[in-house]
């Protein structure tokens, strides 16, 4: 006897695929790679295939998640080297996880009971949203932390309603997961803890209203306190520095100072430009929350309102980090008010069922199905929610051509409407980011082909992770993470280096170990080298490279 494919494998088939090709497509074709997701890339081809593989060499800077799910797909770089050289892993990494954020999206859409031609028509509205493609498609870390998030927030709606203990701990698992995505998934998590310790003390027994809310908040927290707790104290027992993120030269704060700031002159330019950035993405937003907390209020069901408030944490979150300068203003991180959006719209859409239960708790309160009077109540929140995602597909997709709002996004213009004779200062802006790593693509071609033994390059991975990472022979790379770098940065000669990789001491090149240890050997060599090659660099904000032969 045949058995149905469960709808949201087909669900899940149905995104995928897309995506994967688009990803595929922009990664070999169009050779258009994001820094961060080659990065990561890089980190994951340290543990298995460098000099000194293991697996700290992951790295404590940024969170582990997307480098550790891409350890299996990087292991079959030997035999398919674009894993690694395209960055393929990081494309099937991100396609698929986003795709499973599809899937809770119609998931949130079937629980509450909508008809499969209205919950089908705003998954794909969804789906099809061009942040949402783009961040499919190129490896970041965007996808697998929507899907966490809408992962958490889909469990705890069905929480609310139902008192399902087993809800609660699946969304604290997926928390606990987007906070090793993210670092800013420690706001969701605190968010969501609040938000489940209020609604337990309001519908409890005051006689056991303190120890079922520390209960509840502790099955909610612990996973994500575990995680902090367990990725710090691993930092801290490696590098000797439990908040590498923030204390490193290499991290995030330490880039913003490289950087020359996060780009707002006050808090003030800040708020704006962080509000214009959730225009763009969900330019209904605001209208739509108004009138669902008048409506709701006005029936006193604003409780199943509140697992959305774990969202907004981490929208707050990203608008003060930029305020004080301690983010940048990329339209990327707002792309959760994307993921809001959709949900605050399905919530404006009136119960057509009971919520899908595994146990019903104690303590359940189950909505009334269907509470507008008319069949017209249902087809306007219908007609409402649709209009919220619809209207964000043309607002969004101008919004991506600005090179103030999306100066990582705007380049794909010159992909989706070449213009080869065109001389105006925004295309070639636009190429210029597209070309970005091409440079050190073709250096560590040059390199492969030299076919140098074990050891011979010795470079930070500052700059230096793109040239790694789209090398077929990493194991000819000296990187921080080798046990002997160090040793071998302060006596290349007789650890049988050859060459030293070399970019300018300036801007994030001041953090590179090679320019903290030879101050001028960019320049002239630093009296222990010999110019070898000297690269001009095509790509947007990257440095010219030379690299020097050790004398």
């Amino acid at each position: 006897m045949s058995r149905r494919v469960p709808a949201g494998v087909l669900i899940f088939l149905a995104a995928w695929i897309p995506y994967l090709v688009v990803g595929v497509y922009l990664a070999t074709e169009v050779h258009l790679l994001f820094g961060d997701a080659l990065s990561r890339v890089q980190s994951a081809q340290s543990v298995l295939f460098s000099r000194s593989p293991h697996l700290a060499a992951i790295g404590f800077v940024f969170t582990p998640l997307t480098a550790v799910v891409q350890l299996p797909l990087v292991a079959l770089s030997p035999w398919i080297p674009e894993m690694t050289t395209h960055a393929l892993s990081a494309v099937i990494m991100s396609s698929a996880f986003m795709a499973g954020s599809i899937v809770q999206i119609s998931g949130i859409a079937r629980d509450q009971g909508l008809s499969t031609r209205v919950a089908a028509t705003f998954t794909i509205l969804y789906a099809i949203n061009p942040m949402i493609v783009l961040y499919a498609a190129n490896g970041m870390s965007e996808a697998p932390y929507l899907f966490f998030l809408a992962w958490a927030s889909r469990r705890l709606i069905r929480w609310v309603s139902t008192d399902d203990v087993h809800e609660l701990v699946v969304a604290g698992v997926a928390l606990a997961l987007s906070y090793l995505t993210r670092y800013d998934g420690g706001a969701a998590a605190l968010a969501a803890g609040l938000v489940v310790g209020w609604v337990t003390y309001t519908r409890h027994d005051p006689r056991k209203r303190v120890s079922r809310v520390l209960l509840d908040m502790t099955l909610t927290l612990a996973p994500s306190a575990l995680a902090f707790f367990a990725w710090a104290a691993a930092g801290w027992l490696i590098t000797g520095d439990a908040f590498a993120q923030f204390t490193s030269e290499y991290g995030n704060a330490a880039i913003i100072e490289q950087s020359g700031g996060s780009g707002s002159a006050t808090a003030q330019d800040a708020l704006g430009f962080s509000l214009t950035e959730i225009a763009i993405l969900a330019p209904l937003l605001p209208i739509l929350i108004l009138g669902l907390i008048a409506v709701r209020a006005r029936r006193h069901r604003l409780m199943p309102l509140l697992p959305a408030l774990l969202v907004v944490a981490v929208l707050v979150f990203q608008i003060y980090g930029y305020s004080r300068g301690s983010t940048f203003g990329f339209l990327r991180f707002y792309m959760t008010v994307i993921l809001l959006a959709a949900i605050v719209a399905l919530m404006a859409v009136p119960l057509r069922h009971q919520v899908p239960m595994r146990r019903k708790g104690a303590h359940a309160y189950l909505a009334p199905v269907r509470p507008y009077a008319s069949r017209w109540g249902y087809k306007i929140a219908v007609a409402v929610a649709l209009v919220v995602v619809a209207a964000a597909l043309p607002v969004t997709t101008y919004g991506m051509t600005s090179p103030k709002y999306a100066p990582q996004e705007f380049a794909l213009g010159s992909v989706v409407r070449p213009q080869p004779d065109s001389v105006s200062e925004k295309y070639l802006g636009e190429e210029r980011i597209v070309r970005s790593f091409s440079t050190e693509r073709a250096l560590a071609e040059y390199l492969d082909d030299l076919r140098l033994p074990d050891g011979a390059v010795l470079c930070d991975t500052v700059y230096g992770f793109a040239v790694v990472a789209q090398s077929t022979r990493p194991r000819q790379f000296v990187i921080p993470s080798d046990r002997d770098f160090t040793e071998l940065l302060n006596d290349p000669r007789g650890g049988g280096v050859q060459y030293f990789l070399t970019v300018p001491s300036a801007g994030r090149g001041l953090s590179d170990a090679v320019n903290q240890r030879y101050p001028t050997m960019y320049e002239n060599g630093a009296q222990i080298g010999t110019l070898a090659l000297e690269a001009r660099n095509d790509g947007a904000d990257l440095p010219d490279w030379r690299m020097y032969r050790i004398q």
